[in-house]
């Protein structure tokens, strides 16, 4: 049972238009009479105090959970329905209203906070013990009606997770939790985001959906041979898609090697993942000041970036196809000489791919033809050569133990004791997943096992 909040914490009152209305203790009890106010209510006028009174939620630490843009936040419903934000123990009066501070802190131009289609209690979304009330106390209500408004909050959010809309239908169906029935997982009621034909895309329209993924083409498809050769470091890949695994939100790095203009040969020797949030731009530039005297100082260029799609294809959206071809131009330089900028793109939960290894795809952005400048980029796969190092650097092993100092504390680790499916839990998959890029020494193996027990003491 949840504890009562401290003697003097900071309520927080925001929310805008969604903040649920406040009634008082005979109000609440009117709400089940024909004659009370029941006759008019909407799902605005249920609160979670009335909720807690009429016990179909109870208080408790840790029950309330918001995942937004691969961020997770949770909190303790408190015996007068408030809700107490575990990380910094402030109170908030209503799911609006945390919500929307929670969804600011990532996304600052984020409006409101769809509450109640946002946060979810014990893993179900607060909207449906709404719709439990009214079955039970309002049996003769017109659900179209007191609905009213969280259809659009439903859409809104799902949206801004960058998943197509559920219907209603399925929403509302009740899943029964498995072991591996966690936030990687995607849920039957999930929809994957469908990669696009690049044919289809036509002009550019402010309207389409910037997390639209495209498939990749190949470069004979477009009338073109791939302008250079690429040769990728298995540390590379080793210590990139150990960066990809431990969190459920989006990373990014930077990748270090060698052009070489006589052989058109592309060198990456290095991977420099970046240990810092997405949406920290306060601490970004340090970062990238940090890998920029590291490059110099063992004489690598910078060739090329990696982000990570952690339950999605590893296929560029139409964001990612700007971005590449905007490394691209700023690697090229003002000099008339070419130099490629390699993007990779890391899937390591993403459901379609085979077995437990990640799905790694490097690709490059060809210019639209001239004749349609207003067209995006071409996104193009690239043929890579990869090879394996016989033995793993410091510099390899320091930067994991790093990345997991980085993240231990993080909302959004991935719990490693937790199944990825019914037979394999998290550690087994990010297991699996490095070994197709570690060496085979049975030394190099042991030194792994010390950084994995790191992982799992995080918990």
């Amino acid at each position: 049972m949840g504890s009562e909040p401290p003697s003097s914490p900071q309520v927080v009152e925001e929310g805008g238009e969604e903040e649920e209305e406040e009634l008082s203790g005979g109000e609440e009890s009117d709400l089940r009479t024909p004659s009370g106010r029941g006759s008019l209510l909407t799902r605005r006028g249920i609160t979670l105090r009335v909720l807690l009174k009429d016990g179909l939620v109870e208080p408790g630490d840790g029950v309330l959970t918001i995942h937004y843009l691969g961020k997770k936040f949770v909190g303790d419903l408190l015996n007068d329905g408030k809700i107490r934000w575990v990380e910094t123990g402030q109170i908030f009066n209503s799911p609006s209203a945390w919500a929307t501070h929670c969804k600011r802190l990532v996304n600052p131009a984020k409006k409101s906070g769809c509450g109640w289609a946002s946060v979810r209690y014990r893993g179900q979304k607060l909207v449906q013990y709404k719709t439990t009330w009214l079955h039970k106390y309002q049996p003769s209500a017109d659900m179209s009606l007191v609905s009213e408004g969280e259809d659009d909050e439903l859409g809104d959010e799902e949206e801004e997770e960058g998943k197509t809309a559920v219907p209603t239908d399925d929403r509302n169906k009740k899943n029964k939790p498995e072991l591996h029935d966690i936030s990687l997982v995607p849920r039957r009621g999930d929809r994957e985001r469908i990669p696009v034909r690049y044919c289809t895309l036509g002009p550019r329209d402010a309207a389409r959906d910037p997390h639209t993924l495209v498939e990749l083409s190949a470069f004979s498809a477009i009338n073109r041979f791939q302008p250079f050769n690429v040769a990728v470091s298995s540390n590379v890949l080793l210590l990139m898609d150990f960066h990809c695994h431990l969190t459920t939100s989006e990373v990014v790095g930077y990748l270090g090697g060698r052009w070489d203009t006589n052989t058109q040969l592309l060198t990456v020797l290095r991977a420099f993942p970046c240990r810092t949030r997405l949406a920290d731009k306060d601490s970004a530039s340090a970062v990238e000041e940090e890998i920029c005297q590291n490059l110099f100082m063992r004489g690598l260029s910078l060739v090329g970036w990696y982000h990570s799609h952690p339950r999605g294809p590893a296929l560029p959206s139409l964001q990612d196809i700007d971005s590449q071809m905007d490394h691209q131009l700023r690697l090229q330089g003002s000099s008339n000489g070419f130099q490629p900028c390699l993007g990779i793109i890391c899937g390591p939960y993403y459901h379609g791919n085979q077995g437990v290894a990640s799905t790694i795809t490097p690709f490059w952005v060809v210019p639209p033809p001239e004749q349609r400048p207003n067209d995006y980029g071409i996104p193009v796969a690239v043929e890579v050569t990869y090879v394996q190092d016989n033995f793993l650097t410091s510099d390899v092993l320091n930067e994991m133990m790093l990345l997991v100092d980085f993240y231990k504390a993080a909302p959004d680790l991935v719990q490693f004791h937790q199944f990825w499916c019914p037979d394999t839990t998290m550690m087994d998959k990010i297991k699996g997943s490095l070994s197709g890029h570690a060496p085979k020494d049975q030394a190099y193996s042991q030194i792994l096992e010390h950084v994995y027990n790191q992982l799992i003491n995080t918990h």
